[in-house]
């Protein structure tokens, strides 16, 4: 039976037509995009031609916005570091309490080694940023705030475009980790005052790897990367010329997608598979913002059960979801993001994200809402919870009627007591 992939989040299946575009660059077309001969040539009109593909996804202004990267890790590391080298009176970062780790990490690597000082914004039961501790933390100190667009865990939106013209207001610069974002939800990023934004090639159907930075025209940017003048000086090394290709296609796709009616589609799969489960499995809840979410994401808590033996009998079924980060994956521990949501810890260690693309079919929702109640049940038979495996719905109402209500979910709904 073949395989059901719902872990869209962690990475997507490369799209056969990126794969075309790309083969030609690893053999034909073969050329250093900075050489003078047609070898080079070719490699440097696709890279051009790419670059557009690239800047129409996000709606930017000018194509030479756009710097190619790695990957979205590179990109965020780059536009923080250029933040604070570029405004050396200014030592204060902010951040949200649920970013990525390729924020979260890099932050607080300057915070411990280099002086820096790193304001976390919390954020509320489903995931919204808290408005007045950002502004109060905006100062004359503040190099840059990084707010991610999307969270890659419960799919909340942020209310990115007035962040930015807050942290313009206090001089600052600002900064969104929109990996998640691109190609699930339109982005016209020249009608903002954004003044970075990071993308990943991979999660649109794209080629691991690469990566792209916008850097807003007239914005004075320090490369992270530095040697030749790659990238207009800002990103050396030699151009990987067939990722870069599939990253073009790839955004080229995505861009399509998002003008026909394929996000309302992938919004149908999710919206069904929710209500089908928590109709059909008791003890159960969505986390994140149910009114401003990515159309692909789905974050369940199933009570009393440990999401990783979920997911090893998921895996057993030939399905794939996620607890989570990838980059993260292999803890035990609740997630950086549920902790920060005060989802309680016997909830948080029972979250499983299921991430959709247009790729999934009705057929497939189908296919795991059979098999998922029988395997929530048995890990919770097992799980080091058992004891409030036969607990009346009464006393799990009683335990967890906060964190329901902070989800916008009624207790009939989260802690509805019958089985499929």
């Amino acid at each position: 039976m073949r395989p059901v992939y719902l872990d869209n989040n962690a990475t997507t299946r490369m799209d056969p037509a990126v794969l075309a575009a790309m083969l030609p660059y690893f053999t034909d077309h073969f050329g250093n995009a900075s050489s003078s001969h047609s070898f080079g040539s070719e490699s440097s009109a696709a890279i051009k031609a790419a670059r557009e593909q690239v800047q129409a996804l996000v709606g930017a202004a000018h194509s030479h916005e756009i710097v190619f990267t790695s990957g979205g890790t590179e990109s965020d590391n780059a536009a923080i570091l250029s933040a604070l080298e570029a405004q050396p009176g200014r030592k204060d970062l902010i951040v949200s309490a649920v970013e990525h780790p390729a924020i979260l990490a890099f932050v607080m690597h300057l915070q411990r080694d280099h002086g820096i000082t790193v304001r976390v914004i919390p954020v509320d039961g489903r995931g919204r940023l808290d408005l007045d501790a950002y502004k109060a933390a905006l100062g004359y100190k503040t190099a840059i705030a990084s707010i991610m667009w999307a969270n890659n865990e419960t799919g909340t939106i942020f209310p990115v475009v007035e962040l930015a013209e807050l942290a313009h207001e206090a001089g600052a610069l600002f900064h969104t980790d929109a990996v998640q974002a691109a190609g699930r939800i339109p982005i016209e990023i020249k009608a903002t005052e954004i003044d970075m934004l990071s993308l990943s090639a991979h999660k649109i159907n794209g080629p691991k790897g690469n990566g792209a930075l916008y850097v807003r025209k007239g914005l004075r940017f320090n490369p992270l990367i530095r040697g030749g003048k790659q990238e207009r000086g800002r990103r050396a090394g030699t151009e990987n010329a067939p990722g870069i290709v599939g990253f073009g296609k790839a955004a080229e796709l995505a861009r399509q997608r998002l003008a026909s009616d394929m996000g309302q589609r992938v919004r149908s799969l999710r919206d069904r598979f929710e209500a089908e489960v928590l109709r059909r499995i008791s003890h159960c809840y969505v986390v994140g913002d149910l009114d401003r979410r990515l159309p692909n994401t789905s974050n369940i808590v199933f009570e009393c059960a440990e999401g990783e033996v979920i997911l090893s009998g998921l895996n057993r079924a030939g399905i794939a979801a996620s607890s989570g980060s990838a980059c993260a994956s292999g803890s035990t521990a609740p997630s950086h993001v549920l902790r920060a949501m005060k989802v309680p810890y016997t909830s948080a260690l029972g979250a499983v994200r299921f991430s959709f693309s247009h790729e999934n079919t009705k057929d497939e929702v189908s296919r795991v809402l059979e098999v998922l109640p029988a395997i929530v049940d048995k890990a919770r038979q097992v799980s080091g919870f058992a004891a409030f495996g036969n607990a009346t719905e009464a006393g799990l109402s009683a335990a967890y009627p906060q964190q329901a209500e902070a989800n916008g979910i009624s207790r009939r709904r989260s802690l509805h007591d019958g089985r499929g």
